[in-house]
């Protein structure tokens, strides 16, 4: 499947989230629903994927944690802010420096329409 295919998929399933509970929620319930979307779109998906970081010597075996990953190749990224800020893009850019992936989806719930909380990231 390409890139794309894998995204418009993610944003389906996104914009399905969104539709059924609208803005207003903790993170945690967009993310355990976009994983059962995910998962029932037929996709491959990991939920709080451990990310190792390495410096020189020192190695943190969970260094961060990717709230979703996509078909090992997009990471998904889920607020519910105000608003996107530059720590939020900075910090899919992490991910995606420190993982194999490209491409990242930063999606915030907490907005009235979906498409106005959406940030696609690649590296």
């Amino acid at each position: 499947m390409e890139i794309n295919q894998i995204t418009e998929r993610i944003l389906k399933c996104a914009y399905t989230v969104h539709t059924a509970l609208g803005p207003g929620l903790l993170e945690s319930a967009y993310e355990e629903c976009l994983f059962y979307e995910l998962k029932q779109e037929g996709l491959i998906v990991e939920k709080q994927k451990p990310l190792p970081l390495v410096y020189k010597e020192v190695k943190l075996e969970i260094g961060y944690r990717i709230d979703l990953i996509v078909e090992n190749r997009v990471i998904v990224e889920i607020k519910a802010v105000e608003a996107f800020n530059d720590v939020h893009m900075a910090q899919v850019l992490t991910y995606l420096k420190l993982s194999d992936c490209k491409i990242g989806l930063l999606l915030n719930f907490n907005v009235s329409s979906l498409k106005n909380g959406i940030k696609r990231l690649i590296f």
